[in-house]
């Protein structure tokens, strides 16, 4: 027979029944504290080796990698354009003033109007006497002309009308954005009308001219302004004040561009700056995206030791752009990128006026010079130097003598690229904006890109067969509707090789609007101005600049990868979420 156990819990123990919901509770939270604390350290070791697949936020070495490798592909990654500031800012986000509606604009007597007082007082109207374009009344059917016809953009400002070529034409400036597509900027357009005073003397207009076609209402910068100045004083009055208190600085396509040289204004306000130049390096002659990743870190280092950049304005076109398939020096930053911006955002100097000043000035003011010969010189040791110049001198083995290495490493938490400072040309984004207008800015676009990816079928083995004809024409109607305008943007020289497209649309490519940049065009006189009275090629980068500033344009953008076909941009087996 069993006896009664002699088991007893202990006295001193935490094991007693009344402790059990305790104990497993603070056994619950040890566990749990544990997990936390491996989850940090996962999550830290994660963060620490974790690489992007975006070259632009790799670690320094990687975009060494990615700016000096070479890929087989004839449409690469360096023939595309590289995003600048305007492009990193939502066309939603840009939208700080309130637009024109023609509810907003007084309805015009549009009996009697458009005689100058003098002959209303002599004489009752005639048909034939001229119009008179200040004519308050003449302003609001203009605009409300004007706003009736361009369905597909914005109106923000009206300029006030000024007599056009002839006696019944009058000539008009408005400030406008387009209602769809994801280019952020403001643009101004000019044009002609064509006014008619009937019998009954009811004015009228007859026709709208075509895009910039009333240069009378075009403002021609003389000296240039400053920063805050309002550049158009001569406008709709009831348009309300901005309301953004930190309004978004936009290009303003169609503006007469002023990127003359700044000047030293006096030998004091020389010796008393401070200025930093780059010579030499490997960076020239190279693709669009290495030179501005390396003129960023340049700029972002003059920011930095807060000093005027003395910078060169000549640069070479890589081969890679140019129609004769060698390096092309010679050309100007002001071809390719906003001078007049950079200027209104930073402290910057042409090389070539800055020697001249220093060699006037040098000795006299005892002007002095801090030569640094090794890129692995950081900013942050610069920053104590009190020398009129610094200068970084590079030299000729690769890649060690390229720009962009004084921001690697220790530098590259410090210096900050500046890329609001850098736009693209107005000149050429007045291009984009004129083929837009041409299709009433009522288009959509798709990017088809072949070139070497269509034949390449080891790396690219669909984009050949998805992008055909035969392919789009199957693909785009659950995209775009019939017999919508519809530019291309392709590298496809043929063009043809679209023609059956035209049964559904009404197809558009860049080469159809090559009076834009011709001998008789705004383009060509503007760009022989700034190059010396010399002619200027609109060259490789140009063309795929504007092309892709169209293709921007459009109400509906298709992309060939992702939209089109399945294979990766950068070849088989390279798709990430973002490509």
């Amino acid at each position: 027979m069993l006896g009664r156990s002699s088991f007893t819990f202990p006295r001193n123990g935490g094991f007693r029944p009344e402790n059990i919901g305790q104990n497993a509770l603070a056994m619950i939270g040890n566990l749990c504290f544990s997990f936390f604390v491996i989850g940090v350290l996962v999550f830290t070791i994660i963060a620490a080796t974790y690489e992007p697949e975006d070259p632009l936020f790799h670690p320094s070495t990687k975009i060494t990698t990615f700016l000096t490798s070479e890929s087989n592909a004839t449409f690469k990654s360096d023939i595309a354009v590289l995003k600048t500031g305007e492009d990193f800012v939502a066309s939603n986000q840009t939208a700080f003033e309130t637009f024109i509606n023609i509810t907003d604009v007084e309805s015009a007597n549009l009996t009697d109007v458009g005689v100058s007082d003098t002959a209303s007082e002599t004489a009752p109207c005639r048909v034939n006497d001229p119009i008179d374009c200040r004519d308050p009344d003449v302003f609001h059917l203009m605009m409300r002309s004007a706003i009736e016809k361009f369905k597909d953009i914005h109106f923000y400002r009206f300029g006030k009308p000024v007599p056009g070529s002839f006696v019944n034409s009058c000539h008009m400036a408005w400030r406008f954005r387009p209602k769809e597509g994801k280019a952020a900027a403001f643009y101004k357009d000019y044009r002609s009308f064509l006014l008619d005073r009937s019998e009954s003397c009811t004015i009228s207009v007859v026709r709208i001219g075509e895009y910039h076609s009333g240069g009378n209402a075009r403002k021609r910068k003389g000296k240039k302004k400053g920063k805050n100045e309002e550049k158009d004083k001569d406008v709709f009055e009831k348009v309300p004040a901005k309301v953004d208190a930190n309004p978004i600085a936009l290009p303003e396509v169609g503006e007469t561009v002023n990127d003359a040289l700044p000047e030293v204004e006096s030998e004091g306000s020389f010796s008393s700056g401070k200025y930093l130049i780059y010579s030499g390096g490997g960076d020239r002659c190279k693709s669009m995206q290495q030179y501005l990743w390396s003129f960023m870190c340049m700029l972002g280092e003059a920011q930095y030791l807060n000093r005027t950049l003395v910078m060169d304005l000549s640069l070479c076109l890589s081969k890679i752009y140019s129609s004769s398939g060698q390096d092309e020096e010679g050309k100007d930053f002001r071809f390719y990128f906003d001078f007049e911006h950079l200027m209104d955002s930073a402290s910057v100097l042409d090389q070539a006026q800055f020697w001249l000043d220093w060699n006037k000035w040098q000795q006299k003011d005892s002007l002095t010079l801090h030569p640094v010969e090794d890129f692995r010189t950081t900013p942050m040791k610069l920053s104590t130097v009190k020398d009129t110049l610094i200068m970084r001198k590079f030299g000729s083995v690769e890649p060690d003598n390229y720009w962009y290495r004084v921001c690697e490493g220790e530098a590259e938490s410090v210096i900050q690229r500046p890329w609001h400072m850098i736009w693209k040309s107005r000149r050429l984004l007045d291009v984009a904006s004129a083929i837009a207008s041409r299709m009433n800015w009522d288009f959509d676009s798709v990017h088809v890109e072949r070139g070497e990816k269509a034949s390449n079928k080891e790396l690219w083995p669909n984009v050949d067969r998805d992008t055909s004809p035969e392919a789009l024409l199957a693909s785009l109607p659950d995209k775009i509707e019939d017999g919508r305008n519809l530019y291309i943007a392709t590298n496809e020289p043929d063009t043809s090789f679209f023609d059956p497209l035209k049964d559904k649309y009404s197809t558009h490519f860049l080469d159809e609007y090559k009076d834009l940049w011709d001998q008789n065009s705004d383009w060509y006189e503007e760009m022989s101005k700034l190059n010396k009275g010399n002619p200027v090629e609109f060259d490789g980068y140009m063309r795929v600049s504007v092309d892709t500033e169209v293709f921007l344009r459009g109400k509906v953008q298709i992309e060939t990868f992702n939209d089109l076909t399945k294979d990766c941009k950068d070849g088989i087996n390279t798709c990430t979420a973002a490509s």
